[in-house]
């Protein structure tokens, strides 16, 4: 199990086309330099989403390589994600878990430390036992109360984090639905480090809902292209050194 993110974790591009912001990362080289300066900045992880060499996200073992490779060149010792999306294969849930099992053989320098994996998409039981075998963590994406139900079900433990995550949440009710997914985690008896996050309007809201609950967050250009008030950001660094800003003047503690 990778150590526990504390703060920060930084998503560096996911899906988002150059067209959406112009410093996301896409080959290699560019996520390395994304990853040197999210760390600088304060994040305490990484999750990236290899590119193959038509920019579309990859899940092929050799673009995957290719990536952590070059993170960790710039980054040693950081701890590197990568994710497992159902959309990366085109929904195929054979071709998906074909390519993730190939992750065991890369050598270790190339292969991530953790993979985050979306309890909502089917063939998830598969995956885990795959990325397992493959001597990588896993985090599993909770999107819902209904994903909260599954993963209890599913009767597994040893999750590296649980991310809650409210991925098409508007701003004004994404606190609500983020306490929700907990509430019903807790009760279940999942066990793991809780990750809190949102995506598009629902990212600035739940970093400072993390910041108030003492949970770990996440950003990146993954996640948002504004800042908290809603003006053009820099980078990926400039993100993290937003977020870590607003978690900090949310977190009780550090009032």
């Amino acid at each position: 199990m990778q150590p526990q993110i504390q703060r920060i974790k930084a998503c560096l591009n996911g899906g988002r086309r150059r067209e959406e912001h112009p410093a996301v990362p896409i080959t290699p080289g560019e996520l390395a330099a994304a990853a040197a300066g999210a760390v600088a900045a304060g994040a305490e992880a990484l999750h990236l989403h290899p590119r193959d060499r038509d920019a579309a996200e990859s899940l092929d073992p050799d673009d995957v390589a290719a990536a952590v490779t070059a993170v960790r060149r710039r980054c040693s010792g950081m701890p590197v994600g990568v994710s497992t999306g159902l959309w990366i294969s085109d929904g195929d849930i054979g071709r998906r878990l074909a390519m993730v099992a190939r992750w065991a053989d890369l050598p270790s320098a190339a292969r991530p430390d953790f993979a985050s994996v979306n309890v909502s998409e089917p063939g998830f039981v598969d995956l885990v036992e795959a990325l397992r075998r493959a001597g990588i963590a896993v985090e599993a994406g909770v999107w819902s109360t209904a994903d909260a139900q599954a993963l209890a079900a599913a009767g597994r433990s040893g999750w590296t984090r649980i991310l809650v995550e409210i991925v098409d949440g508007a701003a004004d009710t994404a606190t609500a639905a983020a306490d929700a997914i907990l509430a019903s985690l807790d009760e279940l008896g999942v066990d793991g480090p809780r990750l809190l996050h949102g995506e598009e309007a629902a990212c600035w809201p739940l970093v400072a809902h993390a910041g108030r609950l003492g949970l770990p967050t996440r950003i990146g250009l993954e996640d948002t292209v504004v800042g908290p008030a809603g003006a053009p950001i820099l980078d990926n660094a400039d993100l993290v050194r937003r977020a870590l800003a607003v978690w900090t003047a949310a977190a009780p503690s550090r009032q």
